[in-house]
């Protein structure tokens, strides 16, 4: 092995060479792990297949200039390995041609969505990355300052639309490059893959309450105008289980390509990626590298959000109780494993409308398969981040429907029991949760004094104060649905002696 730093222009010998891009056609909003695992991975393999080269992705890092330091002196090439329980394999990924830092090159994003060359934005932002409030609304707090910026570009003639200073959220910015777009009328697709119920419509919805509030009336007409006749927001599901890169696994890679590469991702063998065909102009040929278009993502989303994800965040919150690393050993569990079919089967797959050619039963026995698998190394603490934002989507449309179907789900509710002892223990111990609504978590938590110790642990008192721990969260605004019976906050309460 070498010191030598994996380069665009340094391809090791014995493996295929990146796709080399001609034009930037994709920006990408949040240019994680796991957009680089899955959509560019999709994108590199459409170029392959068709010879089509014009769909080169500027990646926008959102919170750190982490990952543009990691790739741009590479190049934007970067390794992928695919991690199998029985095989491995390496591929590199040219699609990505560079990554720009918002806080530091703002006016090069805008460019970019504005070039005429560009045809989507994609976002993987999380699901906190689009500043809602918990009613759903866009938190205009959270974007003050890039609506200040849009208006006082639009009030002075300013072309792009505003005057360049540091975006400061994603949505923020991505309203900023639609109005800088808007002055051509050039058309554009904003496809969103991220995991939200219908996330194409609740894109749009909090792209034009910005402009509603950062351009009210007659100032804001041309860029609604545009929105209305020349931008799509197509829906989509997207999934690929992508751990954190380990040590292990970077030095493993570097041996093996005989080269250095900060931006190595890893990945699952499974990939699946379901687009709404509803695209404003061009797009890649992302079909032929196995993506699925369709005219309703609905059904395939709400199989994955209430299968995979809903079962994935169970088994996070309760392995991590049990003291469970990662999501496989938390699998190996059998008292875990039981509640995760529980959940799985009882609960969440009857509430489905199954999508056209996907055997329900089948795709979950696949899933608790891929949870097991070791090489994934995802952890139950990285599952477990942001539960308010994913708790409603993930549980709360099951609970709804099988309460509605009569049935009690005690599957959400040993979930909901588990997630709520995981704060209180996170909150107690000093850990802290990391939650876009962590503050509001630990008052709550904080507001009842538990009996019986430092911690409220292990006797009957503690287990009385958790249960009102229970009770107080999960009156949480928008968490769960409003209907919810007392009877099933008990039932939920009941669980708390199981999830301990």
């Amino acid at each position: 092995m070498t010191d030598d730093r994996l380069h665009r222009d340094n391809v090791p010998v014995g493996i295929d060479a990146p796709v080399m891009p001609t034009a930037v056609g994709i920006v990408h909003l949040g240019i994680g792990a796991f957009h680089r695992a899955h959509q560019a991975v999709y994108t590199e393999r459409a170029a392959i297949a068709t010879g089509d080269t014009s769909w080169g992705i500027l990646g926008v890092t959102q919170r750190s200039a982490t990952v543009r330091d990691q790739l741009r002196p590479q190049g934007g090439v970067y390794a992928v390995l695919t991690a199998g329980e029985q095989e491995s394999s390496v591929e590199l990924i040219g699609s990505v041609v560079d990554v720009a830092y918002p806080a530091e090159e703002t006016e090069r994003v805008l460019a970019a969505l504005a070039a005429p060359s560009t045809h989507v934005v994609t976002l993987t932002i999380t699901e906190k990355g689009y500043a809602r409030t918990p009613d759903g609304a866009l938190d205009l707090d959270a974007v003050a300052g890039d609506l200040e910026v849009l208006r006082a570009g639009v009030q002075a003639g300013a072309q792009g639309g505003s005057p360049v200073r540091p975006a400061t959220s994603a949505i923020g910015l991505l309203v900023r490059g639609l109005a800088a777009r808007a002055a051509s009328g050039a058309p554009i697709t904003v496809l969103t893959c991220d995991n939200m119920v219908d996330n194409g419509r609740v894109l749009e919805r909090l792209v034009r309450q910005a402009v509603d509030a950062g351009l009210p009336g007659a100032e804001g007409d041309a860029l609604r105008g545009f929105l209305d006749g020349h931008v799509t927001f197509p829906c989509s599901m997207v999934d690929r289980i992508v751990p954190a890169t380990t040590p292990e696994q970077r030095d493993h890679v570097a041996q093996a390509l005989g080269a250095r590469d900060e931006g190595l991702v890893v990945g699952e063998p499974f990939a699946q990626w379901v687009i709404e065909d509803r695209f404003a102009g061009p797009r890649p040929a992302w079909e032929a590298a196995g993506a699925t278009l369709t005219k309703d993502v609905a059904p395939f989303e709400q199989a994955k959000l209430r299968l995979l994800n809903g079962t994935h965040s169970l088994v996070a919150y309760s392995g991590w109780l049990a003291g469970h690393t990662t999501i496989a050993a938390a699998m190996a569990d059998p008292a875990i494993a039981e509640r995760a079919r529980q959940y799985l089967f009882e609960d969440a797959l009857p509430t489905l409308t199954p999508p056209e050619g996907l055997d329900l039963h089948q795709y979950g026995e696949q899933i608790l398969a891929r949870f097991a698998n070791p090489h994934t190394g995802h952890t139950t603490a990285q599952v477990a981040m942001d539960g308010t934002q994913k708790i409603p989507y993930r549980w709360g449309g099951v609970l709804a429907d099988a309460l509605a179907a009569g049935r009690e789900p005690r599957g959400v509710a040993f979930a909901l029991a588990a997630w709520a002892e995981f704060v209180r223990r996170r909150t107690l111990s000093g850990e802290g949760v990391d939650d876009p609504r962590a503050e509001e978590l630990e008052a709550v938590v904080s507001a009842f004094e538990v009996p019986g110790g430092s911690d409220g642990l292990g006797d009957v008192e503690g287990l009385a104060g958790a249960e009102e721990d229970v009770r107080a969260l999960l009156g949480l605004q928008g968490l769960l649905p409003e209907t919810t019976p007392e009877t099933f906050l008990d039932a939920v309460a009941e669980e708390i002696a199981s999830v301990r």
